[in-house]
């Protein structure tokens, strides 16, 4: 299972088993009410707090063990988040300093007075037009000299590696962790309700 598919089943899981915690609060203050009313049935309120208590306990402890578990889980998918997106900073950071170094190179060719093609000037000119003017005014001090005819420093095919989405990439991690079992409300609230029958 994904960290993603994990992420959803257990969300709807604390979801639905919070809804029930507070139903069965509001069901337990009411019943106290009555159970204070003059004239009630007090042996008759208390049996039916002592089920509805014993529901309440069973579904908290769940709710808190799902609970629990998606912490957990949500450290795991930031954890991979992190690591997804501290890579492709790193890679970010590699490639511009590939490219600084090729701008620097293609100011250094021209300046010496060589022949660079247009698409290497063009990204002179369009990552510093200082550096590239100053490069351009150095080739003509120095087009006495021999001129070398240089390849392109990018190559055309160079391709951007598509990178995926940091959230995504850590949805898609297979789930490392022990996860608790899927239960259903209504089976926790009729396992409790057993209990407490003699």
């Amino acid at each position: 299972m994904t960290i993603g598919e994990a992420r959803k089943i257990y969300s709807g899981q604390i979801h639905e088993f919070y809804s029930q915690k507070l139903s069965l609060a509001k069901q337990k203050k009411e019943l106290e009410e009555k159970a204070n009313a003059p004239f009630a049935d007090k042996n008759k309120y208390r049996e039916q707090a002592a089920v509805l208590e014993l529901s309440y306990q069973a579904v908290t402890e769940k709710y808190n063990e799902y609970h629990d578990f998606m912490q957990q889980l949500l450290k795991l998918h930031s954890a991979y988040f992190n690591e997804e997106a501290s890579r492709q900073q790193a890679d970010a950071m590699s490639e511009y300093a590939q490219d600084l170094s090729k701008i620097v190179e293609t100011a250094r060719r021209i300046a010496n007075g060589d022949k660079v093609p247009m698409s290497d000037e063009k990204k002179l000119m369009e990552f510093d037009l200082k550096m590239y003017m100053a490069a351009k005014n150095m080739s003509v001090i120095n087009e006495t000299k021999k001129r070398k005819e240089h390849d392109s420093l990018w190559k055309e095919d160079e391709e951007q590696a598509e990178n995926p989405d940091p959230f995504e990439y850590a949805n898609d991690k297979e789930m490392s962790l022990e996860a608790p079992e899927v239960t259903d409300v209504s089976d926790v609230m009729a396992g409790a309700g057993n209990e407490a029958m003699p």
